[in-house]
């Protein structure tokens, strides 16, 4: 862009103007920009929290599934380790 290029190169009234124009506009600008910004980012925020809240269930389900799976093999292996030693070491023997 021309103005970016050769506009503020050494032109001293152009930076001026923009410094006063910015300190004229900023008292209006920034409410403005705060009064959108500040919903907006509180609607994240609270979105980042429900998703995380969300994760830390689903997190605890899976966990209580796993400790399941892993108690129910567990019972099976001990079933299946009674059952070997009640019939086990005589068929061992005879096979």
């Amino acid at each position: 862009m021309p103005l970016f290029e050769n506009g503020f190169k050494g032109n001293i009234l152009t930076g001026l103007a923009i410094g006063i124009g910015a300190t004229i506009l900023a008292p209006i600008v920034v409410p403005v920009v705060a009064a959108i910004a500040k919903p907006l980012a509180k609607a994240a925020i609270k979105g980042g929290v429900l998703f995380y809240e969300k994760g830390r269930e689903t997190v605890a389900e899976v966990g209580e599934v796993v400790e399941d799976l892993v108690a129910e093999a567990k019972m099976e292996i001990a079933e299946a380790h009674k059952e070997a030693a009640a019939t086990g070491p005589d068929m061992e023997k005879t096979a």
